[in-house]
Formats: C-alpha cells, sequence, structure tokens
C-alpha cells in the first residue's frame, strides 16, 4: 500500500502543473464564460481571451485537443462563451467609427472595459 501511494505520489510530481489544471470538456466548446464585444457605431477589433486550459474533442479523430486561448476578428457586436468559467479578454480598436467594449460574465459577475482610440486595448478579467 505505501509502495503504491509513493509511486503515484512521484507520478503525480513528475507531471507540469498544467497538465494537472487542465479540464475535459469534451464536446462543449462554448460551456464556460459568456463574453461580448460592442461596437455601438461598427467599429473593428480583435479579440484574444486566454484561460485555464481544457481538453476539447475537435473530431472523432481528435478527442485531446489541448487548448487556451481564444483569438478572432469582428466588426460591430459579437458574442460567445470560453470553453471554461474563468480567464481574461482583452479587445483591441483596429478600425472604424465608434468605440469598443469587452465585458465578461459570469454568474452574477459582469467585467466591462473599453476603449475609444484606434490602437487602444479594453481588458477585463474572472479568476
Amino acid at each position: 500500500m505505501t509502495r503504491t501511494i509513493a509511486a503515484a505520489a512521484t507520478v503525480l510530481a513528475g507531471m507540469p502543473v498544467h497538465a494537472l489544471a487542465q479540464t475535459d470538456v469534451g464536446t462543449n466548446h462554448e460551456g464556460g464564460l459568456y463574453w461580448h464585444v460592442a461596437a455601438p457605431g461598427g467599429a473593428a477589433w480583435a479579440l484574444e481571451c486566454r484561460f485555464r486550459s481544457a481538453i476539447i474533442a475537435t473530431s472523432r479523430y481528435d478527442t485531446r485537443h489541448w487548448v487556451n486561448r481564444l483569438r478572432t476578428r469582428g466588426r460591430g457586436a459579437q458574442a460567445g462563451r470560453l470553453s471554461v468559467d474563468n480567464g481574461d479578454c482583452s479587445v483591441t480598436k483596429t478600425g472604424g467609427s465608434g468605440p469598443v467594449g469587452i465585458a465578461i460574465v459570469r454568474g452574477t459577475d459582469v467585467v466591462a472595459d473599453g476603449a475609444a482610440g484606434l490602437g487602444q486595448r479594453a481588458a477585463v478579467g474572472v479568476f
């Protein structure tokens, strides 16, 4: 019994910390935080979100795909969800008129920020 516990502890100690923190979400790629980019004037933007690493199934052949970041570009308002329930997102205004804003929601917690100038970045996070 003691040898089994010692062997298990040795295996866990040898694993990278990020491997222990991964969450397997399977095919539920969008079951985490809600994010929303607002651009009332139709401004163009670039969004980058980072979150705790997750393992997703992208196809029946790739069921152990590792992901910890979402990058997308758009114009005007857009919304979506991250794979897990924590993370941080930043949006950068890349063109067009009007400001851009980013908000993320977890339960009743809402965190938001905005940017008005070209190249300016707004950032939010929930951990």
